[in-house]
């Protein structure tokens, strides 16, 4: 006679962003989990029964004590730190506090609870984009987008403290996902902003591959790290790319190229008016690749995507257009 496993208390930081409030829908509905914890400065919309709600600020040194407490007290075996930022912003020194001050306190907090299994949520865009990088880049490919650019190097940071928590803590599963740019009919964030927009800025005569992953997906791939211990660091892809000009002409969008030498000053004026989604650093994946494996998720997690960057984006493009036509309809005459 095989014995019930026991459920699983799983709790969150980020739980009111996308990410959190999607798998928190998710695992209410599992009867695996037993109790869900989130973590955050506003509680998710998908909150439940299973749900209690804590509200912590990262960007307080008490909250590692305070996180430290809860995850004790609820007797979380799962901790997901989703506490990340999906758009760039102006407000770079409070970016900096939550990213990576707010995952050193979730790493101490972790550490005092002895927390079995630690899943962080990453990104592909940190591979950085640059002439030297091959089709692919495998997770054994160093992180090196921008080092001056906040949104990159607060993220690259936190990485790295998570991977040298996990090679202290030998009794935690330590699991990195760095998903590629997420698209779909409901996230929002730097990538569904560019695309979102009526005229894009492009570089003239540069045409990089882009890769997506769908929204579904990547809360699939986190729901596969909860279920299974999978240590390690795992690129979280859609299958198949797609040259640039194709995204955009599949999503409608009208250019504006700009040639490459002037761009910076472009782009960096229309940043600090707040007239476009991203500051310059983010000029390089308009002009080279930046493509992630996503072979070591398959074999080693059994992840494998519903849907490719193709289907993705259209998926993606179906919502935005629905939205456009509601928007002229509700726009009086």
């Amino acid at each position: 006679m095989r014995r019930n496993r026991p459920r699983k208390v799983v709790a969150l930081t980020g739980a009111a962003a996308f990410l959190g409030s999607n798998l928190i829908g998710v695992l209410e509905e599992d009867p695996g989990i037993e109790r869900v914890v989130a973590i955050d400065i506003e509680p998710p919309p998908t909150g439940g029964p299973k749900t209690r709600m804590y509200e912590v600020d990262l960007t307080v040194p008490a909250s590692e004590e305070r996180v430290a407490e809860i995850l004790a007290a609820e007797g979380v075996d799962t901790l997901l730190h989703l506490a990340f930022l999906s758009t760039p912003t102006h407000a770079s020194a409070w970016a900096h506090e939550v990213e990576s001050v707010g995952t050193m306190h979730v790493l101490n907090a972790a550490r005092q609870a002895k927390v079995g299994k630690l899943v962080l949520w990453s990104q592909t865009l940190l591979y950085g984009a640059a002439p030297t990088n091959p089709n692919f880049l495998t997770e054994r490919h160093p992180l090196r987008a921008s080092p001056d650019e906040p949104y990159f190097s607060d993220k690259i940071a936190a990485e790295r403290s998570v991977l040298a928590f996990g090679a202290k803590a030998k009794d935690t599963v330590v699991t990195i996902l760095r998903t590629a740019p997420i698209v779909g009919p409901t996230v929002r964030n730097l990538i569904t902003r560019y695309l979102g927009q009526r005229a894009v800025t492009t570089l003239l005569g540069f045409d990089p591959l882009w890769q997506f992953v769908h929204e579904v997906d990547a809360i699939a791939a986190f729901k596969l790290a909860i279920d299974r211990d999978a240590p390690g660091v795992f690129n979280i892809v859609g299958e198949g790319v797609l040259p640039l000009s194709t995204v955009l002409r599949l999503a409608s969008r009208m250019t504006l190229p700009v040639p490459h030498p002037m761009a910076g000053a472009v782009v960096g004026a229309l940043w600090g008016a707040q007239l476009v989604p991203a500051p310059p650093s983010f000029l390089p994946y308009l002009r080279y690749l930046c493509v992630a494996d996503g072979q070591k998720a398959a074999r080693t997690m059994g992840f494998r995507p519903t849907y490719s960057t193709r289907e993705a984006l259209l998926d993606f493009v179906g919502a935005q257009r629905l939205r456009e036509v509601r928007l002229l309809q509700e726009t009086p005459e």
